[in-house]
């Protein structure tokens, strides 16, 4: 079964361009569930298995096998999807006729809404930086081009230089599967990413010849490009600075974009195509958000609610 791993990385890393993270946690899945089917022995060995031996049946004892050990249902539905896309990938290199794990049903996931944050709390946490200091400019060009954008935090942090277009007022950004798109930001984030960018080069100047990265737009104090988990660090320091009653993550600021373009009048297509959703109907939990609002403002100010 290894070798049918080992060729499925391969076609996710070569052929559908999966970011380290998700081939990271597709193979972290499936050791899982061969660990579960051939637990190593004292000697560290393994018993042979065949895939064409895996049935629904097997699949459906793993899930209870995950239910007992008290794993989250969204945990459990995920593991679920990655052996749906594994058992389809060995269809279409015809190992497999059919796909065992399509016969077993997902657990059903709680709908959550996403939080959003008002527009007057966002302004508020965005202007918190101390932009005196280097990298007070540089942390309040990531908050504004976060909101203006609605990027990922995996897609600011992978920008670079030649992407940006002050004229235009456009960014090259590249998603998920490495598709790029383009979206545009402010006024208000043009002013603080000009700001920075004319204090980048302190940064930049931070670190050795070898280890620079000329290219990055966003760079961390050490002069080289600053991660995903070191900008969701620096949102977790400003939240703490302005107090907030409730959590805000790096995508409450995206939840919270999309949300406010909508409530505006945008249209939800023009959303999609902004924020990078595959699936209009991934698009479509931000119209409950803002049916909820409307709720909330028909309650307080129709004089029959």
């Amino acid at each position: 079964m290894q070798e049918y791993i080992d060729r499925f990385a391969d076609y996710l890393k070569y052929q559908r361009n999966a970011s380290p993270h998700t081939l990271r946690n597709y193979l972290s899945d499936l050791e899982q569930f061969y660990d579960y089917l051939c637990p190593e022995d004292s000697n560290g060995d393994r018993r042979a298995i065949d895939v064409r031996q895996i049935d629904h049946i097997t699949i459906r004892e793993y899930m209870a096998k995950l239910y007992q050990d008290k794993r989250k249902k969204t945990s459990i539905a995920r593991k679920l999807a990655t052996l749906r896309t594994f058992f389809k990938f060995l269809c279409r290199e015809q190992v497999l006729e059919l796909n065992p794990a399509r016969l077993v049903s997902s657990p059903r996931l709680e709908k959550r809404l996403p939080k959003v944050i008002s527009v007057d709390e966002v302004i508020h946490f965005i202007e918190t930086p101390d932009t005196e200091t280097v990298l007070g400019k540089r942390d309040r060009a990531i908050l504004e081009l976060l909101y203006a954008t609605g990027c990922r935090v995996s897609e600011v942090a992978g920008m670079n230089l030649e992407d940006i277009d002050f004229k235009h007022e456009t960014i090259r950004v590249r998603g998920k599967g490495r598709k790029e798109r383009f979206v545009p930001f402010g006024s208000k984030a043009k002013e603080a990413l000009g700001a920075y960018l004319e204090v980048r080069g302190a940064l930049l100047a931070e670190a050795p010849e070898f280890r620079r990265d000329a290219k990055a737009v966003l760079l961390n104090y050490q002069g080289t490009r600053i991660t995903p988990r070191s900008i969701g660090r620096l949102i977790d320091k400003y939240v703490k600075e302005c107090a907030f009653a409730h959590d805000i993550s790096p995508h409450s600021l995206r939840h919270s974009v999309a949300t406010h373009l909508l409530s505006a009048g945008a249209d939800l297509r023009a959303i999609q195509e902004l924020l990078g959703h595959a699936r209009l109907s991934t698009t479509q939990i931000y119209t409950h958000v803002s049916i909820e609002q409307l709720m909330q403002v028909y309650d307080k100010a129709h004089p029959r609610a």
